[in-house]
């Protein structure tokens, strides 16, 4: 408890206002006579003596000095901060850049009871051995669907719906590299260029190739079919560009700097001359609708449609009634026709 003496008490009492004042005491013990000392100091220009606890202390106006070491220490708190934070900021940018291909790819094995035959496609690139595994179902006349599934997917699993929906067709099912048996690492040129490889030794046998992308894959299927003479495209939850994912997902991080795999559908589109189907979900948590009507946008007039199924999810428009009707109709049409650009299946 402070007792002020009533000269101190009147003094401040006529200092009105609310203010921030700080005050220092002191007590050291001389080194030369071994007593000790006080020394107090506060935020002013006069000298104040105050009572507290009976005893007076003499405090001496040390101006802006304390204000002075005060503001020093809260910028040098501040600096730190700013210090940590962009430190911390850096190691996030620096740990997606090093682990971006670990949260785009998830390689799937390949299950012991997948059904179809095996057809291994050399890899031109990598080592003496190296080889992409295709999953296989053949059927006889020209027309062939080759399938690029998504980034988590165990591609021979999509086989019976793959023949359901395509039952005059050879079904050829892309294991990306290190999916599913086959060599290397996945990266988007890798991708690329076993798709182009596959769709080029098909071919070679069968005249009437369509394609069927799905979310990741769609990515693969548009580059392929902008290169190649593909005769259907269909591109099931689609996106721009991963790169435009990305950037929605992480949205103070520099994406467009830091990732590798860009996958940019939108670039390629507009060199697309099949008849393209896109395929969406009326919500979905993984691609959102802009990215997929964003795509749609970069087609030529005339060449591409969309259908939004009305299910939940991501991974749900397979299971949509409409799912496997709409891939017939489609793939049967004389023109890949499917009415306006974008429509809702009920």
């Amino acid at each position: 408890m402070r007792i002020l003496d009533p000269t101190s008490a009147a003094y401040l009492a006529a200092r009105t206002g609310v203010a921030s004042r700080h005050m220092v005491h002191v007590i050291a013990r001389n080194r030369t006579t071994g007593a000790a000392e006080a020394l107090g100091l506060w935020q002013g220009d006069d000298h104040l003596t105050i009572a507290i606890n009976g005893t007076n202390r003499t405090y001496y106006g040390a101006g802006g000095l304390i204000g002075v070491v005060t503001a020093q220490r809260t910028g040098a708190v501040l600096a730190f901060v700013a210090l940590f934070a962009a430190l911390a900021y850096l190691g996030l940018c620096g740990a997606l850049f090093l682990q971006q291909r670990s949260l785009l790819y998830f390689p799937q094995p390949r299950s012991g009871e997948a059904a179809g035959e095996l057809l291994a496609l050399p890899i031109a690139d990598g080592p003496p051995g190296s080889r992409v595994l295709v999953t296989v179902r053949r059927r006889p006349g020209p027309k062939a669907l080759l399938y690029l599934g998504g980034n988590a997917e165990a591609v021979a699993g999509q086989l019976p719906l793959l023949e359901a929906a395509f039952p005059e067709h050879s079904l050829y099912l892309m294991h990306y590299r290190g999916y599913g048996g086959s060599s290397g690492q996945p990266s988007e040129q890798a991708l690329f260029s076993d798709a182009l490889a596959l769709f080029d030794q098909v071919r070679a046998d069968q005249a009437w190739i369509e394609v069927l992308g799905r979310s990741l894959g769609s990515g693969v299927a548009v580059h392929l079919a902008a290169r190649r003479p593909v005769a259907r495209l269909v591109l099931v939850t689609p996106f721009d560009s991963i790169e435009a994912v990305a950037s929605g997902q992480f949205p103070l991080v520099p994406v467009a700097l830091l990732l590798r795999d860009k996958y940019r559908s939108w670039a390629d589109a507009p060199r697309v001359e099949a008849p393209t189907l896109l395929i969406a979900a009326e919500r979905d948590e993984v691609i959102p609708r802009a990215n997929t009507d964003a795509l749609l946008s970069h087609f030529r007039p005339g060449v591409a449609s969309l259908v939004v199924l009305p299910v939940d999810g991501h991974n749900a428009v397979e299971g949509s009634s409409r799912y496997i009707p709409l891939l017939r109709e489609f793939s049967a049409s004389s023109d890949g026709g499917l009415g306006p650009p974008s429509r809702s299946a009920r």
